[in-house]
């Protein structure tokens, strides 16, 4: 199954123009290959849709937490998006690459005092205020350090979006925001108001990831938009952003479904606009957060084959010199990928075996039940497809093993845009 900037030559699987097994052999593997066209392609077609939309001033942010290094917030500043930030370590990351950081949005339910006030000094635009604590606490800091911070408060509107548990944010129960079911989000809308040293600017929710279905955007606008509606009369406060944050899926394999989502925003944003009107509200700017569908389809990971074991009777095993270190994804969620040869993709694929890591790990697994040639071997090359996000973001030194290296690729050239984690990088902190 081949989708996307993939093809077949010669017998040999190529993205975005470039052979994938040479790129295997100059940089080594495991690999990250990103296409920074296919970046940017994916930031235009947002940015276009919420450019043309009926709601003002809106706008894409992207969601750090699905790649971060710092070329990626050099690119998406220059294609005009916005940062989510949920840490230190990204605001930092943001920074010393360059990104304008009044357009940052710092994230989080827990965020300390420490890092208030370091994303106050690098100068984050917004503060997406959890709690009250939070709120308590920022109004305190930014007294302190003598400015007033623009803040949204974020809020959960009870959506189901379908979706697994271990992503689904928008329920009431969930650790992120504050319930507007059970009152406390009024309340904390009230509190946030009412401090001197904050900026109320609107609204933010979340409702979960890998969202397909085009109706759940549209039930959490239509929640929060009356949350919009009861806090102006309760307050005479008028919110002029709705962040629903964000969570649209891609593909990663045959069959999954799809979504427009250009198609999608046109939808949402026109009912936003039409329900505002309906409330007596203000057209409210609109502001979606992508990660996953700004960088997963951008992405390609490789491996070079080191064994291959056959079990008679039972199953076989494709052993790789990389696994849960560099993508733990099926190890937490059990994530379906579409796994190819690279160097032998011109072949029949009739052989069924597990993809397996090199980590001393049962649960070492990338892919169960893929389809390889009967003649995978040592040396061969694997690829994994659509490893954009939450790959590299997610990689850990396990075992002691290093992070790949990530490689951007383009019309016009290739480059290191992450370099390869050596042993000595793994004992630098140590004493």
């Amino acid at each position: 199954m081949l989708y996307g900037s993939l093809n077949i030559k010669d017998g040999r699987l190529f993205f975005e123009g470039r052979d994938l097994t040479d790129l295997a052999k100059k940089y080594g593997t495991p690999l990250y290959v990103m296409s920074e066209d296919k970046i940017r392609e994916n930031c235009r077609s947002y940015k276009s849709a919420l450019g043309s939309c009926p709601c003002p001033d809106s706008g894409a942010v992207y969601a750090s937490k699905a790649c971060s290094f710092k070329e990626i917030y050099r690119i998406i500043a220059e294609e005009g998006l916005g940062a989510d930030v949920v840490s230190t370590g990204e605001i930092y990351t943001a920074y010393k690459a360059g990104f304008p950081m009044e357009n940052a949005y710092f994230q989080g339910n827990n965020k300390t005092d420490d890092d208030i006030r370091f994303a106050i000094d690098h100068g984050v635009g917004y503060f997406v205020c959890d709690n009250f604590e939070e709120i308590e606490a920022l109004d305190r800091i930014a007294g302190e350090k003598n400015i007033r911070q623009k803040i949204l408060l974020r809020v959960t509107p009870g959506i189901d979006p379908h979706t697994y548990d271990e992503v689904a944010t928008g329920k009431v129960d969930s650790k992120f925001g504050v319930a507007i079911e059970t009152g406390q989000a009024l309340e904390a809308a009230k509190l946030a108001i009412s401090k001197k040293n904050l900026d109320l600017k609107g609204f933010h929710c979340h409702v979960g990831s890998m969202v397909f279905d085009s109706d759940v955007f549209i039930r959490a606008a239509a929640v929060m938009l009356g949350f919009f509606k009861d806090v102006k009369d309760s307050t005479g406060f008028t919110a002029t952003v709705l962040d629903l944050g964000g969570g649209y899926g891609v593909k990663y394999y045959e069959g999954q479904g799809e979504i427009d989502i250009p198609a999608n925003i046109k939808e949402l944003s026109g009912y936003v606009a039409k329900k505002a009107e309906e409330l007596g509200l203000p057209v409210p700017a609109l502001k979606l957060e992508p990660g996953r569908s700004i960088v997963a389809d951008a992405g390609v990971t490789l491996y070079t084959v080191g064994s291959v074991k056959k079990i008679t009777g039972y199953k076989n095993y494709v052993s790789i010199d990389g696994g849960m270190t560099d993508n733990p994804r099926y190890c937490l969620y059990e994530s379906r990928y579409t796994v190819m040869s690279a160097d032998k993709a011109g072949e029949e694929a009739n052989l069924k075996a597990d993809l397996v890591g090199r980590c001393c790990e049962s649960g070492d697994i990338i892919q169960p039940g893929c389809m390889f040639p009967k003649t995978i071997g040592r040396g061969d090359t694997v690829a994994v497809l659509t490893t954009g996000a939450y790959n590299y973001s997610m990689a850990s030194n396990y075992n002691r093993i290093g992070r790949p290296a990530v490689v951007m690729i383009s019309e016009g050239g290739e480059r290191i845009a992450v370099k390869r984690e050596t042993l000595d990088d793994l004992i630098r902190l140590d004493v």
